[in-house]
């Protein structure tokens, strides 16, 4: 079965609920975070127009990136049915992604934006300045009831942080076999997202790059398998 057909299949499978820093949050195996009573949708690093962004630079990519992450995304959106949307930075894989997406795909986006709220934080990868024409309020990060969201995850302790930027991934192993499959990483004060274009690639937590962002002994990696979301402690866990 190819990665991307489990990505549609997960995208079907069952939602985990969980708190971060006390608010009740939705973990969904498409990879996005649902906040019910704010009635916000949490995506994170698309990373829209990667595989145009190769060709410019003349490194060829599958071509079917953008369609099959938009796709999933209206999954996500017709599943929750959300007031607001907020996309976690890395929209866009290079700062000319937004002004050179066809047509087709930005009245794919424009039909998701429709009639709700719709939330740019900026990430490394972003035009500068956000999106021209695409609507949507753009920001450096932003605070919505016991959570802030921002792209890059802040060192040391942050209680109610909702990142992106790190991609995690996590790997389990036993009975001599080993799976890496991308996750939610948190303890219950803050979480780091997987992200969710279909050509990202992901970092294992346990990589220094997370040292420091979670409590000893309470991190969880909430792995996305291909039946449901699986909460694994760190301690459980292989690097690679």
């Amino acid at each position: 079965m190819s990665g991307l057909r489990r990505r549609f299949l997960a995208a079907e499978k069952t939602c985990v609920d969980t708190e971060i820093n006390g608010e009740t949050v939705r973990l969904d195996p498409s990879g996005v975070l649902y906040a019910p009573d704010q009635g916000l949708l949490v995506v994170s690093d698309l990373h829209l127009e990667k595989g145009a962004a190769f060709a410019r630079r003349g490194a060829l990519l599958p071509p079917y990136d953008t369609l099959a992450t938009l796709q999933l995304l209206k999954a996500a959106v017709e599943r929750h049915a959300p007031r607001a949307v907020l996309c976690l930075g890395d929209s866009f894989h290079d700062r000319r992604g937004a002004a050179l997406m066809p047509p087709v795909f930005l009245e794919m986006l424009a039909d998701l934006m429709r009639n709700r709220a719709w939330i740019w934080i900026a990430g490394n990868h972003d035009p500068e300045p956000p999106p021209q024409g695409l609507g949507g309020q753009s920001s450096a990060e932003a605070v919505i009831g016991r959570l802030v969201f921002r792209h890059e995850p802040t060192p040391g302790a942050c209680p109610g942080e909702v990142a992106g930027h790190l991609h995690p991934v996590a790997r389990v192993t036993g009975g001599g076999r080993g799976v890496r499959a991308a996750c939610f990483a948190g303890d219950g004060e803050r979480m780091v997202m997987p992200s969710f274009g279909v050509t990202t690639g992901g970092l294992n937590v346990l990589d220094k790059a997370f040292a420091g962002l979670f409590q000893e002994g309470a991190a969880l990696a909430h792995v996305i398998g291909r039946e449901r979301i699986y909460p694994i402690p760190f301690s459980s866990l292989s690097r690679g």
